[in-house]
């Protein structure tokens, strides 16, 4: 298939052809003659549209309709669809295969491949296997009676893809358009559950399937699926086709039927994850939690000039972040899913009694709204994004490491903090994308090495920020507003967090462990009045400087409660998952880091109000525990030398990140390794001890050692992090965002001459074992997996295999976080495992919470 241009009418357009050794062939240039003819006699809104047919140089070609989006067979790979898509999408190719049956042809062919997803529906595409439909009034007529082989012997006798055939089908009978029905039915319960309704390791096994089992009910996999759409696919996917729906058109009319009666749906799309365990709490606790909020906005509605009203919502999972946009009642939430190991974006309406969730927005951090509230932008896999309420793809519009935050405004402006790396200020983009720039730098005269939770204030020029120290020790935090084509800014407050101006001309700040609301003039930029307190159960996450609460001008405020902190356990498990042994006890933990002689452990761990990190060892014999550092700042990722009595650190004492070194004995201070204007990130240390692998700004080097000299070892070409040397010393498995997606990538060392990609499928954290014949990896569900590794002078590896599904902590500070460690023989895996919080995670809301505040 071929884009190309129509320079008579002016059109892109889409052409078939069917090269000379095949036109050569007679029965398929006959089957290549009869597409033409059976496309060009449809004429249907969600059946792909044929403008001509010709030949050139004795090349058949056909000139289609360019259909733009993506097929349902690639949107399938993200899993399961929002059931009302479902049924939306699955009307139309119903209603589609009506009008070819009416006319006389059965498709045979239906798969998801066949299906093309576009902002007007769907499409239903390539009829090239079509052939003249058998009268239902006389009947199926017979064929011989096919073996079980007959799918794999019998080449050119039956014609279509295995997953999605009819019995009859399979049997090489003659087919009308209930066979179609039949494949229609496969195709949905796949949209439904996200896997196959017939399934196998060979062809054989799948023809099998079909002709004598029957698939898992769907009430199994997607709890709470409306009976009508149970009832309607059971009824396609019947062995029988005169116990099937007789006509496409009244599976249309069902389905139809579906969606239209709305209560009956539950709007939550289960994401890439396994629903049957997710499903029943979320659903529960969603419903319940709404059904407050309902009750709330009727009594909000009636009694909008009464008083300030506060009460609790229950939900199953804590809100990460989350943002009311424009119309004061929509809300994004980002809420961290067990099942997923990832953090997903949510939408639900005030007063609505279910959420629904957005897809590709798996790892989804801090949104924020356009002024017209059709997209939402937000931070995942290293980048920011935009996304459109209505549907389309997710958009890339630039990369920001660990974004902190962003603000739109109406002339398509967005500014926001790409990273939490120390020295990084607010910078612009345009919301159509392009290069960034940036606006503001932390002033270091006043102790401030970080601007970020910028919000653009009602004239759309001037915004609210942060300006802070993130390192500890430096009480510098407050509010700011500063202006998008100025260099000035004006004091505002002090706050410990980020800042919100909503109307009725309030500001609302963190400070004290409290959220305050007082006035402010957005002309004068000034506040005036007494602060007024309005929470003490906000979530304070004092590492990131961040609060977790939004608010808008129409009196609605949220805020997660403090007691959703997360907390994590170090756990041993084997190959298989199994849980073997346990260290220390729940805490907040990051960076696991095993000693060379597999004794101890080293971790960083954050103190309760999560304010500072220090490193910490644990002995895993005696299970004793040693605070390595003592300053107020971070101190995180712990590096340790191959004799084990050094370990190597990044710091953020010197109000940027750098590194540090210290014997583990505990004995002596610690040292500055090497000193750079960029923040380093302590990534590894070699085998022979003579290189340490670090990154400096955005970067890889490597420090000589003992000399302490830096060179440059791989310039990035997009975002890099968790380098990890090979026990040869050869190579430096990492990884990267280059492609769009975090994967996995093996280079050589000491110079990067040559690159290989391991993962293909999503990939952090890469870990070697002590022997150099495997390399582990974190995929992008939190899955431990396995790429065996060949000896040689080249690189050789094999497929990654996954070896169990892990449940690793959410990691919210800063991208470099590494959650397991694996034993020198590659057996045992030390996990920072996330705690299993009992019972669900208030949320508090706050009605007319500027009601009686004007005095």
């Amino acid at each position: 298939m071929y884009r190309a241009r129509d320079t008579r009418l002016e059109r892109t357009v889409a052409i078939k052809i069917l090269p000379p050794h095949l036109s050569a062939d007679a029965a398929r240039k006959q089957r290549f003659e009869h597409e033409a003819k059976t496309i060009s006699s449809l004429n249907h809104p969600h059946i792909c549209v044929l403008h001509d047919i010709g030949q050139q140089d004795k090349i058949d070609y056909l000139v289609m309709e360019c259909v733009e989006g993506e097929t349902l067979a690639k949107r399938l790979e993200k899993g399961p669809l929002p059931l009302e898509q479902v049924v939306k999408y699955g009307a139309q190719v119903a209603d589609a295969l009506d009008k070819a049956h009416r006319s006389g042809v059965v498709h045979r062919d239906l798969k998801p491949g066949n299906i093309m997803l576009t902002a007007t529906g769907a499409k239903l595409l390539d009829f090239g296997l079509a052939k003249p439909a058998v009268p239902l009034a006389s009947g199926a007529t017979l064929t011989a009676t096919a073996t079980p082989t007959t799918p794999v012997t019998q080449e050119g006798t039956i014609v279509g893809t295995f997953e999605y055939m009819s019995p009859e089908q399979v049997e090489g009978k003659e087919l009308d358009g209930r066979s179609d029905i039949f494949s229609l039915g496969a195709v949905l319960y796949e949209m439904v559950t996200g896997r196959r309704a017939f399934e196998g390791k060979s062809q054989l096994s799948v023809a099998s399937a079909i002709l004598e089992k029957e698939p898992s009910p769907i009430s199994t996999i997607r709890p709470m699926t409306p009976a009508a759409l149970d009832h309607a696919l059971k009824k396609c996917l019947a062995k029988q086709p005169e116990e099937r729906w007789q006509s496409a058109s009244d599976l249309a009319s069902e389905l139809k039927w579906v969606g239209e009666s709305g209560s009956q749906i539950a709007v939550v799309r289960g994401p890439r994850w396994n629903w049957r365990s997710a499903w029943p709490g979320w659903a529960v606790g969603v419903a319940a939690g709404l059904g407050l909020l309902l009750g709330a906005a009727l009594w909000w509605g009636g009694k909008s000039a009464g008083g300030t009203m506060y009460f609790s919502a229950v939900f199953p999972f804590p809100a990460r972040n989350m943002a009311i946009a424009p119309n004061g009642h929509t809300v994004a939430v980002v809420a961290y899913q067990e099942a997923a190991r990832q953090n997903v974006l949510w939408l639900y309406e005030l007063g609505a009694r279910e959420a629904r969730s957005l897809g590709d927005t798996e790892g989804a951090n801090f949104p924020f709204w356009s002024p017209d509230g059709n997209s939402l932008g937000f931070f995942a896999d290293g980048k920011l994004k935009r996304l459109e309420i209505a549907g389309g793809p997710v958009r890339v519009l630039c990369d920001a490491p660990s974004g902190r935050g962003g603000t739109w405004n109406k002339e398509g402006v967005i500014l926001f903090t790409p990273s939490g790396e120390l020295g990084d200020g607010i910078h612009r983009i345009l919301a159509g994308g392009g290069t960034s720039e940036r606006v503001s730098m932390p002033d270091t005269n006043q102790g401030e090495n970080t601007h970020r939770w910028p919000q653009f204030l009602p004239d759309g020029k001037h915004y609210l920020y942060l300006a802070g120290n993130v390192s500890g020790g430096i009480e510098t935090d407050a509010l700011y507003v500063g202006a998008v084509d100025s260099k000035e800014r004006k004091y505002v407050t002090k706050s410990l967090a980020n800042g919100t101006y909503a109307e009725p001309g309030y500001l609302l700040f963190y400070r004290n462990e409290t959220l305050f609301a007082q006035r402010f003039d957005v002309k004068k930029l000034e506040l005036s009045g007494d602060a007024i307190p309005l929470l003490a159960d906000v979530q304070y996450r004092g590492i990131i400087l961040y609060a977790a609460y939004a608010a808008s001008g129409n009196g609605l405020l949220l805020a997660q409660s403090s007691s959703a902190v997360s907390r994590s356990r170090l756990v041993w498990y084997d190959r298989k998952g199994k849980e073997i042994g346990s260290v220390g006890r729940p805490d907040v933990y990051s960076n696991v880091a095993l000693s060379p002689d597999g004794k101890s452990v080293a971790v960083d761990k954050a103190d309760v109000a999560m304010a500072n990190t220090d490193v910490w060892v644990y002995d895993l014999q005696g299970e004793s525990e040693k605070r390595l550092t003592f300053d107020p700042g971070i101190d995180a990722l712990p590096v340790w030398s191959p004799d084990g009595k050094e370990i190597v650190f990044t710091s953020s004492r010197r109000q940027l990140f750098g590194l540090y070194i210290k014997d583990t004995s505990a004995g002596e201070a610690e040292k500055e390794l090497v000193r750079e204007t960029e923040d380093l990130y302590a990534m590894d240390w070699s085998r022979d001890g003579k290189a340490v692998l670090y990154m400096n700004g955005s970067d890889f080097w490597t420090l000589a050692m003992p000399e302490r000299k830096g060179s440059l070892f791989i310039k990035a070409t997009g975002l890099l992090k968790n380098a990890h040397f090979s026990p040869s010393g050869k190579w430096v498995a990492y990884a990267s965002n280059e492609s769009g997606k975090w994967e996995i990538y093996v280079t050589s060392f000491p110079e990067a001459k040559a690159k290989w990609q391991v993962s293909n499928g999503g990939g952090e954290q890469p870990r070697w074992r002590a022997d150099g014949k495997e390399l582990f990896f974190l995929s992008g569900k939190g899955k431990i997996m396995s790429v065996p590794v060949k000896g040689g002078a080249n690189f050789d590896s094999g497929a990654p295999v996954e070896l169990f599904q892990a449940d690793p902590r959410e990691l919210v500070a800063t991208s470099e976080q590494l959650v397991y460690d694996v034993s020198q023989d590659g057996q045992r895996f030390l996990i920072n495992t996330q705690v299993k919080q009992a019972g669900s995670e208030p949320m508090s809301v706050v009605l007319n919470w500027g009601t009686g505040r004007k005095k």
